[in-house]
């Protein structure tokens, strides 16, 4: 064999269809996992937790009023939640005024939203069972929920709070 300095053939040759070839199949495979989870990120989640945010952006300064008011009556509300050998939640909320006599005659609502996903939510009225005491039961899957509390008297609210829980 002579040496002319060009290296003798191994069998196999790298054409440019076969990059092309190669390089389609990656980035279209690439692509292909893209709207996969372009789909499952779309068709479960809408990503916003109110469902109108420009109108509640408008209400902001009443939201800012009415939780002035709230702070002004001093109001001590507390909330207890425990699970029962059944599986159910119980919920009891206490509500005391500055001087710790308990507040009465209240229509007071709850709910447990779900952070991930609003299909999860549930609304619940609590009865008063003594005085200052409200209590609820319901059924609630494990993990953490966002306890919302709404209390109004003759129909003008008076107390509204929202509260990160872990149900266990």
């Amino acid at each position: 064999m002579r040496d002319n300095g060009i290296m003798p053939s191994a069998g196999f040759t790298l054409k440019g269809w076969m990059v092309l070839a190669t390089l389609l199949c990656f980035f279209g495979a690439i692509a292909a996992a893209n709207a996969v989870m372009i789909h499952y990120a779309i068709s479960t989640f809408r990503g916003e937790q109110e469902l109108s945010p420009y109108e509640h952006g408008l209400a902001y300064k009443k939201d800012i009023e009415a939780a002035r008011a709230q702070e002004s009556l001093g109001w001590r509300v507390s909330a207890d939640i425990s699970r029962s050998q059944d599986g159910e939640v119980s919920l009891e909320v206490q509500v005391t005024d500055p001087l710790q006599r308990p507040v009465t005659g209240l229509a007071l609502t709850s709910a447990l939203n779900s952070p991930p996903d609003k299909k999860f939510d549930t609304q619940f009225a609590l009865a008063e069972t003594a005085p200052g005491i409200y209590s609820g039961r319901l059924r609630a899957a494990r993990g953490q929920w966002d306890l919302l509390l709404s209390a109004s008297h003759d129909g003008a609210q008076m107390f509204q709070s929202k509260n990160r829980i872990t149900l266990r």
